[in-house]
């Protein structure tokens, strides 16, 4: 993507050798993809003046579940995307099955607002529409650009140090959000402190296969092991392979025999359908599935996405809740952040409704990553015979179940239910 300026006066300045020397902003979003895009997007379309910075250069794949849940869906057709990210080629997702051990149940969640499908795109296509759809709204994003430090001045985040290939130099604005992921350079600068925190408890791999077709998610689970899968782009499908983290290890050293393993152990089945495929490209995972909150907002910034929450990718929730963040953060912050008193309230009230949104689907996160699913396999066969039950297990999946609303206060226009 090349960067796109707005040209539009702002009260914030910019000193440096680098692009946008001397353009003024109302938001400074650190991050480009899933919460931060969005949320420069949304602030963009709000009249602000928002400069985009991002490290990378796009388009650029990056670790990811894929998944998006249909609150997630619901958010990007709310937004005017959910047809292009149809259009690149992901197939829609309307049904599900979880086999926990010997017994299995399958059913699709309840609607969001007229949205049945899920989604699951390839990252390097899903970061870069929503990008583009920022610049689109009028917002500078800036590429190849790291964020080294939050200037703060009495106690109050007013801008960024930056570097490039070409130069270094700083950028100010009223309000700096930290979308840049769970090693958050932003969220270490503003001393953003942990409020909410547990250990890992996964370690994971993923690989993508051909002639291995789905139509819909699968997660398959034994103890100690987790298997998920969903068809993505190209005709080809993301099977995941979860192990307890202290395996991690030894998962890495033994790659791919223990992929492999972990495949038949969970999903005998799918193993020898994948046995039958392809692999295409490298095993890719990582052991540093961290779970925690961190404090969401203080004077003059601002944490979504990972940078601001993360936890255990195995409910596939992470895209989802970023974007529920970024509709969040710009619900609150609404008219009012020229203005210092009523911008402060609004981050005050953006943080309160963040955890209260995401905390229910943490302790679901949480059980799930334990891989104990021999504990719940006699419970689940004494439940599903119920059609009410599955339908509740099938919306608190994905996100959907009543107790998993967000508490929208005032203001609530674009905070997802």
């Amino acid at each position: 993507m090349t960067a796109s300026a707005t040209g539009r006066p702002g009260s914030g300045s910019s000193s440096g050798s680098g692009a946008g020397a001397g353009a003024g902003y109302d938001v400074i979003v650190v991050g480009a993809r899933c919460g931060g895009a969005p949320a420069a997007m949304l602030l963009a379309r709000a009249g602000y003046r928002v400069l985009i910075l991002d490290r990378a250069r796009f388009p650029r794949d990056t670790l990811s579940t894929l998944y998006i849940h249909q609150p997630g869906t619901a958010l990007l057709d709310r937004w005017g995307l959910l047809d292009q990210v149809a259009a690149t080629g992901c197939p829609p997702i309307t049904s599900a099955m979880h086999r926990m051990g010997q017994v299995a149940v399958e059913g699709a969640p309840t609607p969001v607002h007229g949205i049945h499908a899920a989604y699951a795109p390839r990252r390097y296509l899903l970061d870069t529409l929503l990008a583009k759809a920022a610049t689109d709204a009028g917002a500078e994003f800036r590429e190849g650009c790291r964020v080294t430090d939050v200037v703060v001045e009495d106690g109050r985040a007013v801008g960024v140090r930056w570097r490039t290939a070409s130069g270094s130099g700083t950028d100010r604005a009223a309000l700096v959000v930290g979308a840049d992921g769970m090693r958050s350079v932003v969220a270490d600068a503003v001393r953003a402190g942990t409020v909410r925190e547990h250990p890992p408890l996964t370690c994971v791999y993923y690989g993508y296969w051909e002639g291995v077709p789905v139509t819909r998610f699968e997660a398959h689970a034994v103890r100690g092991r987790w298997v998920g899968c969903l068809p993505t782009n190209d005709g080809r499908t993301l099977l995941a392979v979860y192990f307890p983290q202290a395996e991690f290890e030894a998962v890495r050293r033994d790659l791919p025999d223990a992929y492999l393993g972990g495949l038949a152990a969970a999903a005998p089945e799918l193993y020898e359908r994948a046995l039958a495929g392809t692999r295409v490209g490298p095993l890719r995972g990582t052991g540093t599935q961290r779970n925690f909150f961190r404090r969401a907002a203080g004077p003059g910034w601002a944490l979504v996405g990972d940078a601001g929450h993360h936890k255990d990718s195995i409910t596939a929730d992470g895209i989802t809740a970023a974007f529920q963040q970024a509709a969040l953060l710009a619900a609150r912050l609404g008219a009012d952040l020229p203005d210092p008193a009523r911008r402060q309230a609004a981050l005050e009230r953006y943080a309160l409704d963040r955890d209260r949104m995401l905390a229910a689907r943490y302790s679901d996160t949480l059980a799930l990553a334990r891989l104990r699913a021999d504990r719940v396999e006699a419970r689940i066969a004494g439940l599903a015979h119920d059609p009410a039950w599955v339908q509740a297990f099938f919306d608190r999946a994905a996100g959907t179940g009543p107790d998993l609303v967000p508490v929208p206060g005032n203001r609530s226009e674009e905070v997802p239910a």
